[in-house]
């Protein structure tokens, strides 16, 4: 029942398909990473490109995107840093022996994750490796990042004392179906969660309730404790491998080659809500003011009402799968193989979104204020009867 919707701008800079979408922390640029061997940095104000970084010898894998700096990995088997002002590479990290996959930006670290099965880490500012996590029996796909300050108590994180130096801890997930969790101090291997049956694609971490996602081609997610390993929940709908996952207020949404995304409580593990109309794998998903939008395989981007699973709209336009999604001052931005980026108002939408919810926290309003009022009357009647018996 969605309807179409066309994009306001097309943007056909790149000569290859865009493999990755990044949004800087303040909003206010884009970065693509294409096949073509180059990154491009847009403006989100004017949606005009500003900078085109150029010196890979290989496609770009993957980038990610500071206010100040930007980083892009590629097939090359290097990353490299660039000065979003002037284009210039700032940095080449070398040392990785296949294909970098991902990349991760925490604090002063840069993460790494290959083909060659390592996982690196190194100093952003001064170009140079300062750990590697040897372990994995094939490549490394994925990343996340945390300190044990974020989960430990006291007595627990004294337990580490040797760690004490550094308490940042790298998650790794990987074609070998495991999940490892690395000291970044001393690259020593935490945990090996075991239990997955199938490459591990994606990971999501919520460091505060101590718990780890991850999605597998074994078509299902399980949930981990991070700081014990134990496995706490499989959840096992899904029908094809598991590709992407976002976490909003303890819902867990997961994006798969079965052409569906499912809805989940974290706490109970129960599945609330399908969302359906995909012709092909759901490749990226992004949850926004109660409107979840997926990009596709049948090169469609979507928005659904996250509550009730009613598709709201279709945006057609691509040629070719669309892998990676962004949201910033109600435009939905999409990056596709088909080489475009394309910019898609999304006002309309998101206003109607925020009707209904206005409409529906209304009338749980007002339906709570009815309870209490029988609530009210009912302990009244107790209390007469209770009187009348002489209790």
């Amino acid at each position: 029942m969605g309807n179409s919707g066309s994009a306001v701008k097309v943007c056909t800079d790149h000569q290859g398909g865009i493999n990755w979408l990044s949004l800087s922390p303040d909003g206010q640029r884009l970065l693509t990473g294409s096949e073509d061997g180059t990154a491009r940095l847009w403006s989100t104000a004017d949606s005009q490109c500003h900078g085109h970084f150029q010196g890979h010898e290989s496609y770009i894998t993957f980038c990610h995107l500071e206010n100040e700096a930007a980083f892009t990995c590629s097939a090359d088997h290097t990353i490299r840093k660039w000065d979003v002002m002037t284009g210039q590479c700032l940095a080449i990290y070398r040392g990785h022996t296949s294909i970098v996959n991902r990349i991760l930006v925490a604090k002063d670290y840069l993460f790494s994750g290959s083909y060659d099965r390592t996982a690196r880490c190194w100093s952003v500012d001064k170009e140079k490796q300062i750990q590697e996590f040897r372990g994995h029996r094939n490549c490394v796909l994925t990343l996340a990042h945390y300190s044990s300050r974020d989960v430990l108590e006291e007595e627990e994180e004294e337990e580490e004392e040797e760690e004490k130096v550094s308490r940042d801890l790298l998650v790794t997930g990987s074609t070998d179906c495991t999940v490892k969790v690395w000291w970044v101090s001393s690259g020593r291997c935490y945990q090996t969660l075991l239990g997955h049956t199938g490459a591990v694609l994606c990971l999501i971490l919520d460091a505060p309730n101590r718990e780890l996602f991850s999605g597998s081609t074994d078509y299902t997610i399980r949930t981990w404790n991070i700081v014990t390993g134990e496995q706490l929940k499989v959840f096992k709908e899904h029908q094809g491998s598991v590709i992407c996952l976002e976490l909003v207020n303890r819902h867990l949404y997961s994006g798969s080659a079965d052409r569906t995304v499912k809805c989940w409580l974290v706490d109970t593990g129960e599945r609330i809500q399908t969302y359906k109309a995909h012709k092909h794998s759901v490749s990226t998903l992004k949850y926004h003011a109660g409107i979840l939008f997926t990009g596709s395989g049948d090169a469609c981007a979507r928005a659904f009402n996250s509550r009730s699973g009613v598709l709201q709209k279709i945006f057609r336009g691509h040629k070719f799968i669309i892998n990676c999604i962004q949201i910033h001052n109600e435009l939905l931005y999409t990056a596709s193989h088909d080489g475009t980026l394309r910019i898609w108002d999304i006002r309309g939408i998101c206003k109607r979104n925020k009707r209904r919810l206005k409409k529906e926290r209304s009338a749980q309003g007002r339906s709570s204020q009815k309870g209490s009022l029988s609530r009210l009357f009912n302990n009244k009647v107790g209390c007469m009867v209770q009187q009348d018996n002489g209790e």
